[in-house]
């Protein structure tokens, strides 16, 4: 190691005396950093391509082959059925499908919704957590609520595709098999509105339950305990209330179903677009309107709770 006393400074007056030809001892070299004179893309740009990173997780893309799996199989156990039930009513020559749209998510693709959500909404949170990149997400331009809202809107923006293609599939359908356009335009607007709201309650319940754990295996389970049991527990609870199974109106099987995030929005989607529903306990405009409360206190809370819990990372 070189000591500094090897390296005598010379004054001014000294380098002066030197002779013209002498080679100086030694070189200092100024490669100091330069400031970054580029585009500064801010908060904005970090939220979207956040956003982006979460929707593509989402559905396993930029991730390993196995990843991609259980999210493909959903969106395919979902959509398929659709296939099924346009081409059924086509060969058949029906004039309108066998189910109608917001009925097709409660009845077929509530399940694999479900599962889809319950196993990514992990993959979005608690992965950040368990590995500690979160410190590194917020030592960017964004903040924490950006932080939330870009991972909310993308699993939201996941669900609405797995949740609103096999309605795409049924509309698109019914239109190639000239069934009526008026109809099936509205009831598909209707499946839209369902569809957006099962994606919404859905996000919100499942984050709240991944940001909780930075274990992926214990989100998963406890979002399926929440959306599944509650939605069987819900169905007991209304058929004793009812008497047995059947529908009875209004009554004490409608507010068995508030336990209940699936049943509460299926309930609430049924009464405000007038379809039929052959569950017990279908709410009248008043159970509609603590239904939809309901929904927006969910959200409304989740979206709360999910600030509160990252102002402490």
């Amino acid at each position: 190691m070189t000591n500094q006393s090897d390296f005598p400074a010379l004054t001014d007056g000294a380098a002066a005396d030197a002779a013209p030809g002498a080679a100086p001892d030694g070189v200092i070299h100024n490669i100091g950093y330069r400031g970054y004179r580029g585009p500064r893309l801010g908060r904005g740009y970090a939220t979207r391509s956040l956003f982006v990173q979460g929707l593509r997780g989402a559905f396993g893309l930029g991730r390993s082959g196995r990843s991609k799996v259980l999210p493909m199989l959903m969106l395919a156990a979902i959509t398929l059925p659709a296939a099924l039930v346009v081409t059924i009513a086509i060969k058949g020559g029906e004039a309108q499908l066998s189910t109608d749209y917001p009925q097709y998510l409660a009845s077929v693709g509530l399940l694999f919704a479900e599962i889809f959500v319950a196993a990514q909404a992990p993959v979005l949170l608690s992965r950040d957590l368990r590995y500690a990149t979160v410190p590194l997400y917020f030592s960017r331009p964004i903040i924490r609520a950006d932080y939330v809202r870009a991972k909310a809107a993308a699993l939201v923006a996941a669900m609405l595709i797995v949740t609103g293609l096999p309605l795409l599939v049924l509309y698109l359908g019914a239109l190639l098999g000239g069934m009526d356009f008026a109809h099936n335009t509205e009831h598909f607007g209707m499946g839209l509105l369902a569809a957006l709201l099962y994606s919404v309650v859905f996000s919100a319940v499942a984050l709240v339950i991944a940001a909780a754990t930075p274990r992926r295996g214990f989100g998963v389970a406890a979002i399926m305990g929440v959306l599944v049991v509650t939605g069987i527990v819900a169905t007991i609870i209304a058929g004793l209330s009812a008497g047995g199974l059947r529908n009875d109106g209004a009554n004490g099987a409608t507010w068995a179903y508030l336990i209940s995030p699936s049943s509460v929005v299926d309930r609430f989607v049924n009464q405000v677009c007038g379809l039929a529903s052959d569950s017990p306990g279908t709410p009248g405009m008043l159970g509609a309107a603590v239904f939809g409360l309901e929904i927006v206190a969910l959200v409304v809370g989740a979206y709360l709770v999910l600030l509160r819990r990252y102002r402490k990372i």
